[in-house]
């Protein structure tokens, strides 16, 4: 069993110079941790796998091909592979769990994961 506390993954976050924390990995699944700070902007671009976005704490209002939604604590957001998509007009410090079906980049071409 693999078992993690959210006060743990933040710690283990702020350890590493990066916005996402991959923290489990499976063929079928794959969960990280992101954080965006009040302002920031989202560089990620459409991924190959669906996903799940679980709002721990923080406002932001996410895009998903042109729809806006706002998103808080509490929040799930569903994102089908290959939809362009973003967070913006954070307004507070955003940690977001996001799990991948299957593994991120488990679909994606060799030169995608470069």
């Amino acid at each position: 069993m693999q078992a993690f506390t959210i006060n743990d993954l933040i710690d283990k976050h702020g350890q590493v110079n990066k916005l996402y924390l991959e923290f489990l990995r499976v063929p079928s699944l794959s969960v990280g941790l992101y954080i965006l700070p009040v302002g920031g902007v989202d560089p990620q671009s459409p991924h190959t796998e669906d996903e799940i976005y679980y709002i721990v704490s923080g406002r932001a209002s996410i895009g998903v091909n042109g729809e806006n939604q706002e998103v808080e604590a509490g929040s799930l957001v569903f994102v089908p592979a290959n939809a362009e998509h973003r967070f913006h007009s954070i307004s507070e410090n955003l940690t977001i769990l996001v799990f991948f079906a299957p593994a991120e980049y488990s679909l994606a071409n060799e030169e995608v994961r470069a």
